[in-house]
């Protein structure tokens, strides 16, 4: 299982990439390994606004559906549109493969998220 170091971790198995204003969000390793060969992303709308905790994906994969909860509340300002034709990218890079990108609305969210360390801790809990 692969962790960065300079990534944020919810406890969905959703890491989160800050900049700036905006955070870069996808799913990790260990839930891309956890659901097997993902088929389909489901992509929220750009412009649309979430509460932390809130679904804004759904990823299909052979195994069963997931939904994906956003870690941060805010507006969506950009989809991962290559997604739609290729879901099998989270699969084959889950750290390069971003879903959205959102303009956080309360940075201060992010101390309520794990740091690599921690998430890999919360993992080995997990097996």
């Amino acid at each position: 299982m692969e962790v960065k170091n300079d990534l944020f971790y919810s406890n969905d198995h959703e890491w989160v990439r800050v900049e700036g204003e905006k955070a870069y969000i996808g799913i990790t390793d260990y839930a891309q390994h956890s659901l097997g060969e993902i088929v389909y992303v489901e992509l929220p709308e750009v412009g649309d606004e979430f509460a932390a905790g809130d679904v804004f994906s759904v990823i299909e994969s052979v195994k069963a559906a997931s939904d994906s909860y956003l870690p941060v509340s805010g507006k969506i300002v950009e989809v991962n549109e290559e997604l739609s034709d290729s879901p099998q990218l989270v699969n084959e890079d889950p750290y390069g493969s971003w879903i959205v990108v959102v303009e956080m609305s309360d940075k201060s969210e992010l101390d309520d998220l794990m740091n690599a360390q921690e998430y890999e801790e919360f993992c080995s809990k997990e097996d």
